[in-house]
């Protein structure tokens, strides 16, 4: 009897051993975000593997592990409010299980957390971590069931997809892109496509006659009141830090107390516009009063109409005292805004140098019937001795065009109470490759039936009449360039057509693609600024339309000039050609294929090097992926987004000849280029720099309320009593400067953990060695740039680098520093994306 319970005992012992011999534990950290009020999930949350070496044959999907939960957390506050913590995890898998792919984690907390990564890690099998970069909301499984899917970093086109994770990969795309036949709850993680709607004048996107890009169907409209939850508008994965809404929150505020309130409150018992040149300085230098909690009702109600509900409580509550910064136009030359030559530099290194263009014929070309009235002889007296034939085949003539989109536009513009001309500045290129204005035309449409036109030519003068009249002259054309930057440079060409390639990829190609895996960096916080831009600027009444002087007509121009985007020529080389600001560069050496026409243009020689390190890191990153053209014409996810983009997010252009045709590694490469310079070079370009010159409305006003008089008027002889009233009554006035100045404060302000060109949020957010090597020669590259930048700066030689407002150019310096926090306005740094 002893001996048989002795070999019972032992037959258990040997059971529990083989026990042991078919299973494997697979140890990993799970690292959570929450809220510093709310728990961690800890046991709620539990995971579950799939294998993504070995199939199991029953399901076509990965071989699974034993769930386990989340346990033995360390917590550690951040300094947001919020808390990171780190749980031990540890999974039994069957012997052969092979390496992870995947997992599932399901959320049973009453509460939504934040998963930024998952390591794994098998000791027997994988001595190195298998790295999950996540970065997404788990929300509760008793609202967002079923559990949530993640693959870990390695990058595969689909082809080479390994066999345990091609239906998770499908299925997993299917859930992303929703039926369109409901409203999607906060928690969804669904991509569909909306037009520009009822909360537009007018509808943009669902006719040609009114095209646009399609924006991302938002989970929530706005109230009545234009008011919406700053953190539910858009899906859960694109949506700010809670500490960056914060952020913006904060600003906003600041932005409203220094100089929204004081003027409304002003405003109730004085004239709205400046008196003096002095009045319109104190109201950027004078220290205002910080503490509003007590408003009187008129100025509370009217403040009410322009900042958003979500934010009122905070201003009313605000007590603390802050530094808000000058303009720094301000700091150094306070009349830099009066002097031609600082007029002529802004086109070159200012917030709008993206529109001067050379010009290859003389008059200028235009679409309108009516030619331009500038003569030749009142600009060949200027021309430094050189005959104006030979000044434009030398490429030596220049020309700031605002004046054929605006012509149709003008009559309704000019039924309220703005006063808008149509322009076109003439200029010319000195030795030195700085840019003397020769000629201003302003015109008017007299008969719209016809198309006729009345045009005036201003000529630059020293001094007297003639130079108080071109200096009003001036400030209608920056004006105009004023608006055309707001719309169309920044809001159009930046955020509003990207916004369709980000939907298509969150759609079309799966987190596992390599294509996803580099632009998703690019795609940063977008969606939510846009959705927050259509909430508050771009609503009938909105912000845009109480400063721009096209008003309620802003959207439709904007509409308008899309009709001329081309995606083609949307990158930087490309745009230069069409400028005839560059020729084609016969040496095959120069990535960008480009050269300028003239050296001392800051904006393209600078954003040329960017352009050239971003080419150059994509070919590198697409060559690992792609052997030739025929695994890019073959690789369906890509060809799907491809057409999507072009068939649906800019579906008005499908049949245009602005696309890359996605069939060669080299057509991939500069596509991707593309997309990438424009979230982050141009639009780092086109923003930053909008308080430092923009929020001055003598530099760069955004309305006229008067034109400039004629002979004989009743005007004229108000002008010649008061040249400066005249002046200062034109500009626009304190609540519009205001607005503008709160406005550009809060645009030109970077997140204090902004994350810039050249760095990623994560050290694992990629397994492939050879990847991470390209990316640490490209961010070698940007520090490079960044020393070559600096050293232009300094050369005396390069006058345009900071010119009469003695203002550096720094908007496309990538600022690869380690210096942390950043934030506030800096005047540099390229962020990763369009996040603000």
């Amino acid at each position: 009897m002893a001996m048989n319970r002795r070999h019972g005992n032992q037959s258990v012992v040997v059971g529990r051993n083989k026990q042991r011999n078919v299973e494997e534990s697979i140890v990993g950290v799970v690292v959570i975000v929450h809220d510093f009020e709310k728990s961690g999930p800890g046991k709620s949350a539990s995971i579950q593997i799939y294998s993504g070496t070995e199939l199991d044959p029953s399901t076509g999907n990965g071989k699974t592990s034993k769930t386990a939960k989340l346990k033995e957390w360390r917590s550690k506050k951040k300094g947001d409010g919020s808390r990171i913590s780190n749980y031990k995890i540890k999974l039994k898998v069957d012997k052969g299980f092979g390496s992870p792919g995947a997992f599932v984690i399901t959320n049973e907390h009453k509460h939504k957390f934040y998963l930024k990564s998952v390591f794994l890690q098998i000791p027997k099998l994988h001595p190195q971590p298998i790295h999950f970069d996540c970065n997404s909301w788990v929300y509760p499984f008793n609202v967002a069931a079923p559990p949530r899917l993640f693959f870990s970093n390695t990058s595969y086109i689909p082809s080479q997809t390994p066999r345990p994770l091609v239906e998770l990969r499908k299925e997993e795309l299917i859930k992303l892109r929703g039926d369109g036949k409901r409203e999607n709850k906060e928690w969804e993680r669904i991509y569909e496509y909306d037009y520009y709607d009822e909360f537009f004048r007018p509808e943009l996107g669902e006719s040609s006659s009114l095209p646009y890009p399609r924006r991302g169907r938002t989970v929530q409209h706005p109230n009545s009141d234009g008011s919406m939850d700053l953190q539910k508008c858009v899906p859960p994965d694109e949506r700010m830090r809670q500490s960056k809404v914060k952020e913006i929150v904060s600003s906003s505020v600041e932005a409203a107390l220094q100089f929204l309130i004081p003027t409304l409150k002003a405003q109730h018992y004085t004239t709205n516009h400046f008196n003096s040149f002095v009045e319109l300085g104190r109201f950027f230098w004078a220290q205002k009063p910080k503490n509003m909690a007590q408003l009187d009702q008129w100025t509370t109600l009217r403040l009410q109409k322009f900042i958003p509900q979500n934010l009122f409580p905070q201003i009313l509550s605000q007590k603390d005292d802050f530094i808000y910064p000058h303009p720094h136009l301000l700091e150094e030359n306070e009349r830099a805004w009066m002097d031609d030559d600082e007029f002529a530099r802004q086109m070159l290194a200012g917030t709008n140098p993206v529109r001067i263009t050379c010009l290859h014929r003389f008059p200028p070309e235009c679409k309108a019937k009516v030619v331009s009235t500038i003569k030749a002889s009142d600009i060949e007296r200027n021309l430094d001795g050189l005959p104006l034939q030979q000044a434009i085949e030398d490429r030596r003539i220049f020309m700031l065009d605002h004046h054929d989109y605006l012509m149709p536009f003008l009559n309704r513009i000019n039924s309220s109470n703005v006063f808008a001309y149509a322009s076109r500045t003439l200029l010319f290129l000195r030795t030195d490759s700085t840019l003397k204005p020769l000629a201003i035309e302003l015109s008017l449409p007299y008969s719209e039936a016809e198309g006729g036109e009345i045009s005036w030519v201003y000529l630059p003068a020293p001094e007297g009449l003639e130079a108080a009249l071109w200096q009003l002259a001036k400030a209608h054309v920056a004006a105009n360039d004023s608006v055309y930057h707001q719309l169309v440079s920044h809001w159009l060409h930046t955020h509003a057509v990207v916004e369709p390639f980000i939907i298509a990829t969150r759609r079309q190609l799966s987190v596992m693609h390599p294509v996803y895996k580099l632009l998703n960096p690019h795609f940063k916080d977008t969606m939510h600024i846009n959705s927050l831009f259509r909430s508050f600027l771009l609503k009938p009444d909105g912000i845009f339309e109480k400063i721009l002087f096209s008003g309620q007509f802003s959207m439709e121009l904007s509409s308008e000039l899309y009709k001329e985007w081309r995606f083609n020529e949307h990158g930087l080389p490309a745009d230069l050609l069409k400028r005839n600001m560059a020729i084609r560069d016969p040496d095959p050496g120069n990535l960008s294929g480009v050269q300028l026409i003239f050296p001392d243009y800051p904006y393209a020689e600078d954003g040329l090097e960017i352009w050239t390190a971003i080419k150059t890191w994509v070919k590198s990153f697409c060559s690992i992926f792609y052997r030739d053209d025929d695994s890019v014409h073959s690789d369906e996810e890509l060809q799907a987004w491809w057409s999507e983009i072009r068939n649906v997010g800019h579906g008005h252009k499908f049949n245009e000849s602005g696309w890359y045709e996605m069939t060669t590694l080299s057509n991939l490469v500069e596509a991707l280029t593309t997309l990438i310079w424009t979230a982050t070079g141009l639009h780092a370009a086109v923003n930053s720099g909008q308080y430092a010159y923009a929020s001055y409305p003598l530099n760069r006003p955004t309305l006229c309320h008067k034109f400039i008089p004629s002979e004989g008027t009743v005007e004229y002889a108000e002008f010649l009593s008061d040249p400066d009233k005249y002046y200062l009554e034109m500009l626009p006035g304190k609540f519009e400067t205001a607005l503008t100045a709160a406005l550009t404060e809060v645009l030109s302000h970077h997140a204090k953990d902004e994350l810039y060109l050249g760095r990623m949020s994560s050290h694992s957010w990629t397994d492939n060695a050879r990847v991470r090597h390209s990316f640490s020669v490209f961010s070698k590259e940007l520090k490079n740039i960044e020393k070559r930048i600096a050293e232009r700066n300094k050369d005396p030689n390069r006058k345009n680098r900071s010119g009469p407002a003695k203002i550096p150019y720094k908007l496309l310096f990538p600022d690869t520093s380690n210096v942390s926090p950043k934030g506030g306005i800096a005047g540099k740094g390229i962020p990763n994306s369009i996040s603000m």
